[in-house]
């Protein structure tokens, strides 16, 4: 398991606001550099900019909502920053200010600030309601809460951004001569320009040797990762008790394991089993398992246990970030680079560097954002539908960049 939950107190960490630093970031293209050396991003496309520069004339408070397929992703942004020219300000999730002090402070001066996605931070969600309501810069926030590595499919998305965005559209509704906040949502893609082959073989190889099988680079490729996948995943339900049934689909047999993980964790910390998407379900646990954890309020044994608790809800995330048939529904070079790199961090707890990316940045159309607190008949929130949509459809459209497979 990546360390991603921090077994201490949460502390909110700001954001530095000074704008001198990220000015001379973007000047000299560190970002960049950044890009290729960590991961392998060498070229990129900015489009349709003018959207946001339309917004930031505007005088509207900004807040950019985009999909997350990579750890890249935030660095990306800095080519749409130079492009614009603006700085922006990015909810991060706390535990990346862990990850030493040089990282700590770059992340600072870059205008990243801390959210707790394990809990209720007041802080981090005032911060970002102040950015938008007084304009100062774009707001940058990845609603999924998570990387997923499937680029061409959305997660299920966070309902916070929404109510950040309503709350500082009423104060701003309140102002004289106050402008609108707007969402605009913002389409990442990322398209691989290498030898697709020769780039993942040795990865497949690796992979089919711990699973004590000899190599096999003369399969199609498609079929290799099938292959794979099913093996991981019988596995996980050998492992689990999970029984396993020859007429069961991928989505099927996922659900069932995830179900089995989470319903009696659901259960112990919430009441019963849930069947919300996977990404609220395992907040919702989380909030609950892992707050006496962070300050060691409990004794060895019970730490012992919830942190077995807490291995079940990132197990069950990584096999949500498999979405049913996404590679044999629609064979590109992309999507199966995808796979075999989440094959090798699911693994490893990392994914090496396959390199030779270009990331294209779509600027969407700005939404406006009402201040009243909507519902539709199904008890969802319009805005984030809204955004739901508008990125799926940018989304589906980039897929035409994608190269396909050829077996």
């Amino acid at each position: 398991m990546q360390q991603v939950l921090i077994e201490k107190p949460y502390q909110f960490v700001p954001a530095f606001r000074s704008t001198w630093f990220p000015k001379l970031f973007s000047h000299l293209g560190l970002f960049r550099w950044i890009l290729r050396q960590e991961h392998g991003v060498v070229a990129h496309e900015c489009r349709n900019v003018e959207r946001l520069q339309d917004s930031i004339r505007n005088g509207h408070g900004i807040m950019l909502c985009s999909n997350h397929p990579r750890t890249a992703d935030a660095i990306a942004f800095g080519h749409l920053a130079r492009e614009t020219p603006c700085v922006f300000y990015v909810m991060a999730s706390w535990h990346l200010f862990n990850q030493g002090r040089f990282r700590r402070w770059l992340l600072r001066m870059l205008g990243g600030f801390s959210v707790n996605r394990e809990g209720l931070d007041r802080q981090g969600v005032d911060e970002a309601v102040r950015i938008l309501q007084t304009a100062e810069r774009p707001l940058l926030i990845f609603p999924e809460g998570t990387t997923s590595r499937t680029n061409d499919q959305l997660m299920s998305l966070m309902e916070g951004p929404a109510f950040i965005a309503r709350t500082a559209a009423k104060r701003r509704a309140k102002q004289d001569g106050g402008e609108a906040v707007v969402v605009h949502p913002i389409a990442l893609k990322y398209v691989f320009q290498g030898d697709l082959e020769e780039s993942v073989n040795p990865v497949l190889s690796e992979i089919e040797r711990r699973l004590t099988w000899e190599p096999s680079p003369q399969q199609p490729l498609v079929d290799r990762l099938v292959r794979i996948g099913n093996a991981l995943l019988t596995l996980k339900e050998l492992e689990y008790g999970v029984p396993m049934s020859t007429s069961m689909t991928l989505r099927e047999r996922q659900t069932n394991m995830v179900n089995r993980m989470l319903d009696p964790l659901e259960t112990q910390w919430l009441g019963s089993p849930r069947r919300d998407g996977i990404a609220v379900r395992i907040k919702n646990l989380r909030m609950k398992i892992f707050p006496e954890l962070s300050r060691n309020e409990i004794d060895q044994s019970e730490r012992q246990r919830r942190w077995g608790q807490l291995r079940d809800t990132y197990l069950a995330q990584q096999i949500d970030c498999y979405p049913d048939r996404y590679i044999t529904r629609h064979p590109s070079v992309d999507r199966i680079l995808e796979t075999v790199e989440k094959f090798d961090e699911d693994i490893n707890d990392h994914a090496r560097i396959l390199g030779n990316l270009k990331v294209i940045i779509d600027v969407g159309e700005a939404i406006t954002v009402s201040p009243e607190r909507e519902r539709d008949d199904n008890g969802n929130d319009p805005l984030m539908s809204r955004i739901r949509d508008r990125l799926t459809s940018m989304l589906e459209n980039l897929q035409i960049e994608s190269r396909m497979y050829d077996t």
